[in-house]
């Protein structure tokens, strides 16, 4: 009497918690805890007992409760088509020891317990499932930056304060942006026969040294800001060498291919540089005690169609509001990589990219807290490719400023040149 009255609980039980039912994601096999579970449990501390085998049961599953195992057998069994057959008389004891010595004998103690074949899912649906739950799960879970990705942070953060000055104070030392005024700067380099950039990436160059070119001695000067910017550009050159000689990735290329790389991205990179003196109410770039326009970079003669493009992607870039391990990264993106022209070992440099592209996202991801913060690393990848779409148009207008007024630095031409 009394099973009877036990077995009719358990199945009123049963009925109220089909609506709640939960299946399993694990992998099909008799043992494994699957990452996709999320079963229901009984909230009291009573031991649950698996209906099939009497092993440990983790919750209800397909209208019953059971363990992992017979979970994962009654769904395999349902839906192979293969026909089962006892070896004995179809009177087997399923028990935790001998569950895989009868399938068939198994299989009729899950359909008389109740389990439901219309509650499995379908393979799709798991799929769905699963990675519905991984999804959540990667949400709930923070977000940290690991020790690789810290150590790149903070080589790419030293390299940059070594060679990069935020209070520009060199700059007084450049020749005048009217070229009518003495030069600021008594001291100076003149540039030697023989390639100047070669010679800048096999030795350091001093903080306050500056490479100037005797012909802005002539009278004829048509683009009267070209002398400073001719020693801004030198000097941003020379700091952009010695912050790539810094980083043991840059250190570990071959010497064609640090020649390669840099040569492709040192505008991009000082467009970088620029970008964090920008002031976007202004459209003034504030560089300590110097500042800068839009018309000062047309008296050097650049023209508008790139004057124009250059603005609004300044305007672009400061609005993300990028911290300063943010703004590095995107040098280090920039700088490394594997489709300049010249470049031989493509492997290599690409896996270089991949790192500190992954380090950029990865930081977005555990430091930033805005709501938006996703749309932040594509926006920093549109802006490099908007870089790369500027890079020619710069190198076009540099060599028609030098055929109009030959006072263009050398370490620039040889920048810009296609000759490794």
């Amino acid at each position: 009497m009394c099973d009877i009255v036990t077995c009719l609980l358990l199945q009123c039980l049963l009925q109220l918690r089909m609506s709640k039912e939960l299946e399993e994601l694990s992998p099909l096999d008799d043992s494994g805890h699957g990452d996709g579970s999320e079963e229901e449990t009984e909230e009291d501390d009573e031991p649950k007992i698996c209906q099939v085998c009497g092993d440990k049961s983790t919750g209800y599953h397909f209208n019953a409760m059971t363990c992992e195992g017979c979970k994962g057998f009654f769904r395999r069994a349902m839906k192979r088509p293969a026909q089962l057959c006892c070896p004995f008389q179809n009177a087997c004891v399923i028990t935790k020891s001998n569950r895989r010595q009868c399938q068939s004998c198994r299989l009729q103690k899950c359909l008389s317990i109740g389990m439901k074949r219309e509650l499995i899912m379908s393979d799709e649906a798991v799929e769905k499932r699963r990675m519905q739950i991984r999804r959540k799960r990667m949400q709930e879970e923070p977000v940290t930056l690991s020790p690789q990705q810290e150590t790149v942070i903070q080589e790419l953060l030293t390299a940059h304060h070594k060679t990069f000055d935020m209070t520009c104070t060199n700059f007084i030392q450049f020749r005048p942006l009217d070229g009518d005024q003495e030069s600021m700067s008594e001291q100076g380099l003149k540039t030697n026969s023989g390639s100047v950039f070669h010679a800048a990436m096999h030795k350091t160059l001093s903080e306050d040294a500056m490479l100037q070119n005797d012909s802005f001695s002539s009278p004829s000067v048509i683009f009267t800001t070209l002398p400073h910017f001719t020693d801004l550009t030198t000097h941003m050159i020379k700091n952009i060498i010695n912050f790539s000689k810094t980083l043991a990735m840059f250190r570990d290329l071959i010497i064609e291919d640090q020649i390669a790389l840099l040569k492709g991205a040192t505008f991009e990179i000082i467009l970088i540089h620029f970008n964090m003196f920008f002031n976007e109410e202004t459209g003034i770039w504030e560089c300590g005690p110097l500042q800068y326009c839009l018309d000062d970079a047309m008296r050097a003669g650049f023209q508008r169609h790139l004057l124009d493009h250059m603005m609004n992607f300044h305007y672009a870039l400061r609005k993300l509001h990028l911290h300063e391990e943010e703004y590095v990264l995107m040098q280090a993106i920039s700088l490394f990589s594997p489709d300049r022209p010249g470049v031989t070992h493509h492997s290599m440099i690409d896996n270089n990219q991949e790192i500190v592209a992954l380090t950029l996202k990865t930081y977005i991801e555990a430091k930033r807290s805005e709501p938006n913060k996703h749309l932040l690393y594509p926006k920093i990848m549109a802006c490099l490719t908007e870089m790369r779409s500027m890079n020619e148009e710069y190198t076009k207008q540099v060599l028609k400023i030098q055929d109009i007024q030959p006072d263009v630095s050398p370490l620039l031409l040889e920048i810009i040149s296609k000759d490794s």
